[in-house]
């Protein structure tokens, strides 16, 4: 259900909807296109580290290992936070209101979802209860 609901809010992300502009000014738009970039370099670093063990699913992999360093440190949902960023970035450099909500829509999705996959990872990994007490959900 949760892949479900991420692919139709992606899609929703990339329609081309105008309903309205957001009224900042044009520091706070170029700012988005940092926002954007450092989205953008979290999401590398944690697919790199992820590697093999990548899954659109909240359900461990099999032969996985929990990973808390690199990006795993920063965020202990960095793929999702990068997601996020990275939406908000360039919402904000498009002045979109529209797809400032469809962001809006990802980070309380991510945030079921990452509580749901938290669920799981607990019962996986026994170190994983130490290590969601040093790191934050997200940034």
């Amino acid at each position: 259900m949760y892949v479900g609901i991420q692919v139709v809010l992606f899609v929703a992300y990339i329609i081309p909807v105008n309903i309205t502009k957001i009224n900042i000014p044009e520091w706070l738009c170029y700012s988005g296109l940092l926002i954007l970039a450092l989205g953008i370099f979290l999401g590398i670093v944690a697919l790199l580290q992820l590697n093999t063990k990548l899954s659109p699913f909240p359900t461990p992999v099999s032969n996985g290992k929990l990973i808390t360093t690199g990006a795993y440190n920063i965020s202990r949902h960095p793929i999702y936070t990068a997601i996020i960023l990275s939406g908000l970035g360039y919402a904000l450099y498009q002045t979109s209101c529209y797809k400032v909500l469809v962001t809006l829509g990802l980070m309380i999705l991510f945030y079921f979802k990452s509580k749901y996959e938290e669920q799981l990872l607990f019962e996986k990994y026994l170190e994983y209860s130490d290590y969601k007490k040093k790191t934050r959900r997200f940034i």
